[in-house]
């Protein structure tokens, strides 16, 4: 989520302010574990898996000595004999096969987040951090990547960051955007055919029990990020005899009746949650030249200001010849909440739309690149297969007037429409409901300044599964906490997890270690 996709990102700037929790416990409770009984559940760690051809993979960027083969599922589910389409699979074998317990997947988040391309950037390290326990595995979901993939064919000017989340007008006026998104959906009801439709999170979760079929393996263990600890939550309501060490990083809010509808509405206050670390790190003395302000709290006025005047007069960047407006300026701020890395781009950005006049900026346009078609329709399929979205326009001209005033840094576009509420399917079947029934063996962890999945959602999913999880909350900005942020705490919560069962005994708070 975020970026339309799910991204890990380093965690970054951690304060020592606490947050009040209602179920966190002191960061010294981490050493309170229970065991997670039943461990051994792999077969013999030297079979062939059957039912997958596996050859080296050999695309730029694959981890050295990972594998990848072609899975086929069913189109259909309701019609198992059916046409299929092609899941691209990928795997990082353990390098100790003494100490080999299973298949650890890597659910990727988004959606369209490529799980190909997480084992190629993730898989080692993630290998090394679980001690060899696990073959690392995943796949590209449908449409992504080297699957089987489907094409709105819409426009580049409707797939650029700003016109696809269809920021609205300075005005608040979301004609323009009301106008996109119904340009999108005709085109996705056009071109994308039977694939797309297939589509939804629930036809995920039964891909990857194919995946696990097909492994040999009689559960799998997992690690899934943004997107993807809604794709593991669902696997595990669907699947829950199937699951083994369960862990879920940077959680969306789990609501049934609004799903990605949801997600993208608590995008405000996450932003509105993250915004002070970049303010403190924006005012530090310590960087020099990077500083926007002398004070933390001048450099929230000092944006909106900025971003107001380029509503009025965007800037122009030399190297795209792309507007610099408000809105794009808002986006930039959105995504640069993900990682704290990203602060030094962003605010050579701000330095530089505040000076020089209307002369053409020289810094390089961090939106140059419009979204993939793969990336258009595996949003667009997922958010509108999912579930029903309001179809009336003028209840979103409300919910935008209402959070551009509750959130006006990022001035109404979590709320505003998208082609879903002109999408002509509906749904094939009701979304999945989270609830407490299931195995208790998921671990959660979420950092508390989380600009994508904000913490307040995580409690959702928390409260939703109940007993059988436990959450472990960092006090940490950015998207994504485990081999993230660098916070020892949870770092070790998560390994002590997977590799030797143990679980906090309750929920707890990882102190800023930074």
């Amino acid at each position: 989520m975020g970026s339309w996709r799910g991204v890990r990102q380093a965690g970054g700037m951690r304060s020592r302010r606490r947050t009040a929790l209602a179920v966190a416990l002191s960061a010294a409770a981490c050493a309170s574990v229970v065991s997670i009984p039943g461990q051994a559940v792999a077969a013999s760690p030297d079979r062939r898996s059957p039912g997958l051809k596996w050859h080296a993979c050999t695309a730029e960027g694959s981890a050295p000595g990972s594998e990848c083969a072609t899975l086929p599922v069913p189109l259909d589910y309701r019609k198992p004999s059916g046409p299929t389409v092609d899941i691209a699979v990928s795997r990082l074998r353990s390098d100790r096969p003494q100490a080999r317990r299973g298949a650890l997947l890597l659910i990727p988040g988004g959606p369209g987040g490529s799980g190909v391309e997480e084992v190629a950037r993730q898989g080692a390290k993630v290998r090394k951090a679980t001690k060899g326990a696990y073959d690392i595995v995943s796949i590209d979901p449908r449409g992504v990547g080297g699957s089987t993939a489907a094409d709105c064919r819409v426009p580049e000017a409707d797939r650029r960051m700003v016109e696809f989340r269809a920021w609205p007008a300075p005005d608040g006026d979301i004609s323009d955007g009301v106008a996109r998104a119904r340009r999108v959906a005709e085109a996705c009801a056009r071109n994308g055919g039977e694939v797309l439709r297939s589509m939804s999170t629930r036809n995920e979760a039964r891909d990857i029990d194919r995946l696990r079929q097909a492994l040999g393996e009689r559960k799998l263990s997992a690690v899934g990020v943004s997107y993807g600890t809604y794709v593991g939550a669902v696997y595990a309501q669907m699947f829950p005899e199937r699951t083994d060490r369960w862990v879920l990083d940077s959680s969306a809010d789990p609501d049934s009746t609004r799903v990605a509808r949801g997600w993208l509405a608590n995008m405000a206050q996450g932003a509105d949650d993250a915004f002070p670390d970049f303010a403190r790190w924006a005012a530090d003395p310590a960087r020099g030249k990077d500083r926007l302000a002398e004070r933390a709290e001048d450099v929230r006025p000092m944006f909106l200001a900025l971003a107001g005047g380029l509503d009025r007069t965007p800037r122009v960047f030399k190297d795209t010849g792309h507007s610099l407006t408000g809105n794009a300026l808002r986006q930039v701020l959105q995504m640069s909440l993900y990682d704290p890395a990203r602060y030094a781009d962003l605010a050579a950005l701000i330095r530089a739309a505040r000076s020089g006049g209307d002369a053409p900026l020289t810094v390089p346009d961090p939106l140059a690149e419009p979204l993939s078609q793969r990336d258009v329709a595996v949003f667009a399929g997922i958010a509108c297969n999912d579930v029903s979205w309001p179809r009336d326009v003028s209840s979103y001209e409300r919910a935008v007037a209402a959070d551009r005033a509750r959130h006006p840094l990022t001035a109404g576009m979590p709320a505003t429409i998208t082609p879903c509420a002109f999408w002509k399917d509906e749904p094939a079947e009701k979304p999945t409901r989270i609830t407490s029934r299931g195995p208790s063996n998921i671990l959660m962890v979420q950092n508390l300044r989380d600009p994508s999945t904000p913490h307040h959602g995580a409690l959702k999913m928390r409260e939703a599964l109940g007993d059988r999880a436990r959450l472990v909350s960092v006090d940490a900005g950015g998207h994504g906490v485990w081999l993230d942020t660098g916070n020892a705490c949870s770092d070790k919560a998560v390994g002590d997890f997977l590799v030797r069962g143990k679980r906090p005994a309750g929920d707890v708070l990882c102190e800023n270690d930074g």
